[in-house]
């Protein structure tokens, strides 16, 4: 069933808006998975913070040549039944979620990406982001180094506190 002009405006419209304001976007093949399993997929991705949109290909093509960071950007991976994770608040959630569920689902193949800055990235690039630690976890461990120094010499001197306390019990009994 064909699908009407306006709709297709409308569907442009939505992607256009969806990838400017997006961090990432990884684009996979989809072909074999049932409809209970792309119902799983988004679900997952929600949780994430992320969104699964399927939209003809021509129609993603058009959307990216009206952003100018995307203008330049290679198009001629997105070919056949794809599938667009894009998250405007992380940049590798969208490549982890689409990694953990390929993990238990090989029909989903992770093709590329490309990133808020115009830069495409390879099936290769995807995977390494995936295997990162997300943001905030990351956070946090920049944090916890940077407090290390602090809670070593917290620790050395509450350790002289608590053995001048213990010694002058010791010398009250």
């Amino acid at each position: 069933m064909a699908i009407s002009r306006d709709k297709k405006e409308t569907l442009v419209a939505k992607m256009k808006s969806d990838l400017e304001n997006a961090k990432m976007t990884v684009f996979a093949e989809y072909q074999g998975l049932s409809v209970a399993d792309i119902q799983t997929l988004r679900r997952m991705a929600r949780e994430s913070g992320v969104s699964i949109n399927v939209i003809k290909n021509r129609l993603v093509k058009v959307a990216l040549s009206d952003i100018d960071a995307y203008k330049n950007t290679e198009t001629g991976e997105l070919k056949g039944q794809l599938l667009y994770a894009i998250s405007d608040s992380d940049e590798v959630a969208p490549a982890q979620v689409l990694h953990k569920f390929a993990k238990d689902h090989e029909a989903l193949v992770i093709k590329g990406a490309f990133s808020d800055i115009g830069a495409n990235l390879a099936e290769s690039e995807v995977k390494a982001l995936a295997v990162l630690p997300s943001k905030d976890q990351l956070i946090g461990q920049v944090i916890s180094q940077l407090l290390s120094p602090v809670h070593d010499t917290t620790n050395a001197l509450s350790g002289n506190l608590h053995g001048l306390l213990d010694g002058i019990e010791a010398k009250a009994q």
